[in-house]
């Protein structure tokens, strides 16, 4: 059996009087991304600054790439990187030179940190700009070589913390990539993010915090199915169709003007399925389905009564025709 990557139980912390953490379980598999999501306050920055050993926590059992934290954190510093919410890029000097420094904080030879700052300037994309002062990149540009001095000492584990922060969609999307090819490579990491798109589209699991709780977690899925309002929509174009479909079913609600039926539905495939028996024993046939499920949105609103909400593109809905 393999252990979790990060196992967590019990996990609290508080300032003064103010309790941040408040019983915290997190558990992470090995190979996967593991998103923590909560508003502004919510102890995101603070569970991840624990588990990587830059904070203690006032109680909780932790174990981070199978080491016990409490009794072994230069292990566990061993086995991670950290990538915070602010570039730890050095704007003084070039990026090569960044990746230098922390080959030698990694206590890599001479030859064997020239090799491996080589090797991840490549892979990201930064060869041409490594001879160039980092305070000429990109915002982009600095997140990527942030990234790659993180991989310096080629951790299996690396916490991320908001690390699309800033940057233009088109940045975002290639550190999505970037984050894609690392979990395929077998590191686990531990995101944290403002933005709810992020979570639904890299996620293995989401967890979110909220005063100082684990209000829910699971896929992005199955949080979207916890939170009503999910619903089947069936269109037609024949008069006669729609009112036998509106026979057929009769829970539905009706739109005569737009001929469409509206069906609550969480969304599944077995809830689709006997939408589809139902209109197929009847003989009839719609001219366009559409299922309508919560968003990370919607779920985020119901489980931290947050009055706003973290920043996200639209997506669009799915259509089945």
């Amino acid at each position: 059996m393999t252990h979790p990557a990060i196992a967590a139980n019990g996990l609290h912390k508080t300032y003064g009087d103010k309790t941040v953490l408040d019983g915290v379980d997190l558990t992470v598999p090995e190979g996967t991304i593991f998103s923590l999501l909560g508003p502004n306050g919510a102890g995101k920055t603070t569970a991840v600054k624990i588990l990587s050993t830059l904070i203690t926590a006032d109680a909780g059992d932790i174990r981070v790439g199978g080491h016990d934290l409490a009794t072994h954190a230069q292990a566990v510093r061993a086995a991670i990187g950290v990538t915070g919410q602010f570039s730890a890029v050095d704007g003084l000097i070039t990026g090569e030179e960044n990746m230098l420094l922390m080959a030698d904080l990694h206590h890599l030879s001479r030859d064997q940190g020239r090799r491996v700052a080589a090797e991840l300037l490549e892979r990201f994309d930064l060869t041409e700009a490594a001879k160039k002062p980092a305070s000429t990149y990109s915002g982009g540009m600095k997140r990527r070589l942030d990234i790659a001095m993180t991989l310096v000492g080629d951790p299996r584990i690396i916490f991320l913390d908001e690390p699309t922060t800033g940057l233009d969609p088109r940045s975002r999307h290639n550190m999505w990539q970037i984050i894609r090819e690392l979990v395929s490579d077998g590191v686990t990491v531990f995101l944290t993010t403002q933005y709810l798109e992020e979570a639904d589209e890299l996620a293995d699991r989401i967890a979110v915090l909220n005063g100082g709780r684990i209000a829910a977690e699971g896929t992005a899925e199955e949080l979207k199915r916890m939170i009503p309002g999910g619903h089947v929509r069936l269109r037609f174009t024949d008069p006669a169709a729609y009112r036998s479909a509106a026979s057929a079913l009769h829970e539905s609600a009706r739109d005569d003007e737009a001929l469409a039926l509206q069906i609550p539905s969480d969304g599944s495939q077995r809830a689709l399925r006997t939408v589809l028996d139902r209109l197929d024993s009847a003989g009839i046939e719609a001219d366009e389905l559409t299922v309508h499920t919560p968003d990370l949105d919607d779920v985020f609103f119901a489980l931290t009564g947050a009055a706003t909400v973290p920043a996200r593109t639209d997506q669009p809905k799915e259509t089945v025709r």
